[in-house]
């Protein structure tokens, strides 16, 4: 190797570092960023609602947050929100539900412009003053190298059994006269992150 192509190698090598440690804490662009759930009503019906407030952050350690303004939810109805904001959630009392998780930041560091990794990782979620630790397949995808995309590459289901809603969810089927209301939801998302 040619001392000119040392120097270009090590060149190179700087950039590409100096380039990742600049861009090693990521911030939510909530304008560009989505988060939805599936209802299921009288046991067939199902109805796509989503939360309009996001914000999250993944820090230089790894740490990704994600927070969901609960207030925000948007179901298409203004009384089911209102209802969904006061019977289920609880919102004076939990704003916020939120998703942890721990990212590998050597397999980030690795990942190239335009590709895209699957990641299998154990996160926790926090929902009405309840933590469950939840298993998590996700997509990252580096869009350019100031954006980055996580989504979900299979649903989350959660249980309002596991979160102490179930209540809350019967009090729901009664105000709304359905013979019944699925337990289970499945939530899927599509997060972009910019590079602070």
């Amino acid at each position: 190797m040619t001392c000119s192509s040392l120097q270009t190698l090590t060149l190179s090598l700087i950039i590409s570092f100096s380039s990742f440690t600049a861009q090693a804490a990521w911030q939510l662009d909530n304008t560009q960023s989505r988060l939805s759930y599936i209802s299921i009503k009288k046991g067939d019906v199902a109805e796509i609602n989503h939360f309009t407030t996001l914000s999250g952050r993944l820090d230089e350690q790894g740490k990704a947050t994600l927070s969901i303004q609960l207030d925000s939810v948007k179901t298409q109805v203004d009384l089911r929100d209102e209802r969904m904001r006061t019977v289920l959630f609880e919102t004076s009392k939990f704003s916020q539900a939120q998703f942890s998780a721990q990212f590998d930041l050597h397999k980030l560091q690795q990942l190239a412009v335009g590709s895209m990794m699957v990641l299998r990782l154990e996160g926790e979620f926090s929902l009405h003053g309840i933590q469950q630790k939840m298993p998590a397949e996700l997509a990252v995808s580096k869009l350019s190298e100031h954006r980055l995309q996580v989504s979900s590459y299979a649903p989350l289901v959660l249980d309002a059994n596991y979160f102490q809603l179930a209540q809350g969810v019967e009090k729901l089927r009664e105000l709304a006269g359905l013979p019944s209301i699925s337990m289970a939801v499945p939530v899927s998302f599509v997060l972009i992150f910019k590079a602070e």
